[in-house]
């Protein structure tokens, strides 16, 4: 798949909070936990658990997530 800018602005633009909860889906899926989904937000990120329910809550975009 070729990226343009177009896509990565869009994608940008997407609210974290919006995509959260397919990310939970997924790894549960997969037989992984919330818990570890969150272990590796913070190894990615540095957000402990109340950071990142503070990002869920205020929606912020990826852009300012990462």
């Amino acid at each position: 798949m070729k990226t343009t800018l177009q896509h990565n602005e869009r994608m940008a633009k997407l609210t974290f909070a919006s995509v959260y909860p397919h990310y939970i889906k997924k790894v549960e899926t997969k037989g992984r936990t919330k818990e570890e989904l969150h272990q590796v937000i913070k190894w990615l990120t540095g957000f402990d658990e109340k950071k990142l329910q503070e990002m869920v809550d205020e929606k912020v975009t990826f852009k300012r997530f990462f």
